[in-house]
């Protein structure tokens, strides 16, 4: 019963928009530079040779002497595709290839330096971790295989993205992480600051970041306006981020996990505030980046969350008789709820499923927030053993709901040490670890053939 409208992976960094996740050097971009210094020095410049044509450029890609095919890309590239309920055009389609082909080459530097630092996934670990990606598609390993051939695309490209996040994952917090420090009175001056703070908003956000330097501002957030009106006709947020973000939490779904609204940039904070649960916003530039945001949840800071209420449900499904007319159907709902109003409860919701040939399904754990809309609020107002109305298509069954108890959401305590310790370490963590990438990159050999 469980729907979301975003769907995203564990809550990474608190946030690093503003700082961390920029690179170095992009916030002020007016700074001296040398290289740009010598570019402008003389502006009368004369290309030689006519420029490669990126559009036309073949796929294939040689890193440090691996090889990425024309396979690989159109493989991943399908995989995007997939999660996009409309056609792309030529020249998204075009822009997104680029950017698969980039996503590749980082993949394959970071297996590269796994190996190098004997960090190695083995198959076992491997098919686990493509299990769970198949549950959250509610399928089998066997069924979701089937799904990417379906899609042109496979299960060995999706094992090569999971391959190369779980050995980078290894690889960080075995080489980054025993050198990152958090000092206690930073852990204490957070907690300090979120129990002043109680009874105010907290947001649940993503996000996609694109960096920009002054001279690519405005070819970023065109390319930020396509992705956008893509966001808008349903394609997943997660994916996209995953395929087009340069932030670092573009490995689980531009995933930021809650934060305050002080703690965004000052560019963000008014336009967060208006947002409703599943929003995306128009792109937002910020020194050095362009960003969309979706929001994915939104609570009170250190307050009891309604939506947190955990149910005990009996759910009845009956079949609905062959009538030939609206009025037979209408009778036989209007005896189907005189026999609930007085059924007793909880305790005679079998008694009434044997006289209907109906159907009983019993969960204890089932939290208010989760519900479709229209029942979330009917529950809100029940009394323990009363029944919602019958509802359905009325074609070929209907359904009810029993409550038959309520667990009021306790009120949320102020963090514990460990877990704001272990937040502002992942925060640092993560922005060295894009560093990490990035010098890789710098010092890579690609061949382009």
């Amino acid at each position: 019963m469980i729907s979301t409208t975003l769907r995203l992976a564990a809550s990474a960094a608190i946030l690093s928009l503003a700082t961390a996740t920029i690179p170095a050097g992009a916030q002020n971009m007016d700074a001296a530079n040398p290289i740009l210094e010598e570019l402008n020095r003389n502006p009368d410049i004369t290309i030689l040779a006519e420029p490669t044509d990126p559009a036309v450029r073949k796929a294939t890609a040689v890193v440090n002497g691996d090889v990425v095919t024309d396979t690989d890309v159109d493989q991943r590239l399908n995989l995007v595709l997939a999660s996009n309920p409309t056609p792309v055009e030529a020249e998204e389609r075009r822009r997104l290839r680029m950017q698969v082909m980039s996503n590749l080459i980082d993949e394959k530097l970071q297996i590269q330096e796994s190996n190098e630092n004997d960090v190695f996934i083995s198959d076992e670990e491997l098919d686990g971790a493509f299990a769970r990606v198949a549950r959250n598609f509610e399928m089998t390993p066997e069924q979701f295989a089937v799904y990417l051939r379906e899609r042109d695309t496979s299960e060995m490209s999706i094992k090569q993205q999971i391959r190369a996040e779980l050995a980078w994952g290894r690889l960080i917090r075995r080489q980054v992480q025993p050198f990152v420090n958090v000092g206690d009175d930073e852990v204490e001056a957070m907690i300090r600051r979120m129990e002043a703070a109680k009874g105010t908003d907290e947001y649940r956000i993503a996000e996609l970041v694109l960096f920009t330097t002054p001279n690519t501002a405005q070819q970023v957030l065109q390319r930020a306006n396509q992705i956008v009106e893509q966001l808008r006709q349903g394609a997943s947020f997660p994916a996209y981020a995953r395929q087009y973000s340069e932030s670092s939490t573009a490995t689980v779904g531009g995933e930021l996990g809650w934060v305050q609204l002080e703690q965004l940039p000052e560019e963000l904070q008014p336009v967060v505030e208006q947002l409703n649960e599943g929003q995306i916003t128009q792109p937002i530039q910020i020194p050095g980046a362009v960003v969309l945001l979706a929001l994915v949840d939104k609570r009170q800071i250190l307050t009891a969350d309604e939506d947190d209420t955990v149910l005990s449900l009996k759910q009845m499904t009956v079949p609905v008789p062959d009538v030939e007319t609206q009025a037979a159907l209408d009778a036989f709902v209007q005896r189907l709820g005189g026999s609930i109003s007085s059924m007793g409860g909880c305790g005679g919701v079998e008694g009434v499923a044997a006289e209907y040939d109906a159907e009983v399904t019993v969960n204890d754990q089932v939290r208010l927030g989760d519900l479709p809309p229209q029942l979330k609020s009917l529950l809100q107002q029940m009394q323990v053993g009363q029944s919602t109305p019958p509802f359905g298509t009325g074609e070929e069954e209907l359904r009810l709901l029993t409550l038959c108890g309520r667990e009021q959401p306790q009120m949320a305590q102020a963090p514990n040490f460990n877990s704001m310790y272990q937040q502002l370490e992942q925060s640092r963590v993560s922005s060295r670890a894009q560093r990490y990438l990035r010098d890789l990159r710098r010092n890579a050999i690609i061949d382009y053939r």
